[in-house]
């Protein structure tokens, strides 16, 4: 079994920046992948990910505002997010998978992020 803990959700103003934090406990994920989804009304979207050896993938919508990150030694993934904007309102939840085609087999619990002015 894997947990995996999220922090730093909050409110935040249209413009401003926020850092998500995703820390796992429980088996070792430094070798898989790791992941950052949103969700809103009940749809759950991926924003980033990032493997093992530091590939990232990123939806269109957060490229060149959002920067996913990780600290192997701290089992940790962060998720930087500037320039924000309403749209980003979501509970933003990390997630662990083996492979980029596998499906992710651990979620943690959420943390909501909202922006708003």
């Amino acid at each position: 079994q894997v947990q995996l803990v999220e922090s730093g959700g909050g409110l935040v103003q249209p413009g401003g920046s926020l850092r998500l934090s995703c820390t796992a406990s429980g088996r070792d994920v430094s070798g898989n992948i790791m992941a950052w989804y949103r969700q809103v009304l009940g749809k759950r979207e991926l924003v980033a990910a990032i493997s093992s050896g530091g590939r990232t993938n990123y939806d269109d919508s957060v490229q060149g505002r959002f920067t996913i990150s990780r600290d192997k030694d701290k089992n940790t993934v962060y998720l930087q997010m500037n320039s924000l904007k309403p749209e980003d309102t979501a509970v933003y939840y990390c997630s662990t998978r083996t492979t980029w085609s596998s499906p992710s087999a651990y979620w943690g619990q959420g943390t909501q992020v909202t922006v708003s002015s």
